[in-house]
């Protein structure tokens, strides 16, 4: 089986958000976002997605199955990227 190729607009508003559209590829409808906002010290990055399917019943039961992986995949990136932040700030705090 051939891989449909996809392609997608990607928009950078620096430095509160990254959004993703696709254009072309397997499904009608994606959108994804991830924004970061900050209060006092503190930094918080969040993630909102959308899924269109088209094929009725068919294309929600594929979503089903799809979504959940992708939103896995995605909290193990959050989760690398916590990490990461954590041991930056960390290196550059002052001692006590």
């Amino acid at each position: 089986m051939r891989a449909l190729p996809t392609l997608e607009t990607v928009l950078f508003d620096r430095p509160h958000r990254v959004t993703f559209r696709l254009v072309r590829g397997p499904v009608p409808h994606v959108t994804e976002e991830f924004a970061l906002t900050e209060h006092d010290t503190v930094t918080t990055l969040a993630y909102a997605g959308e899924l269109g399917t088209d094929f009725g019943i068919a294309g929600q039961w594929w979503a089903g199955q799809v979504a959940p992986a992708w939103e896995g995949a995605v909290r193990a990136s959050f989760a690398s990227i916590r990490a990461e932040a954590e041991r930056r700030a960390s290196r550059n705090r002052p001692a006590p």
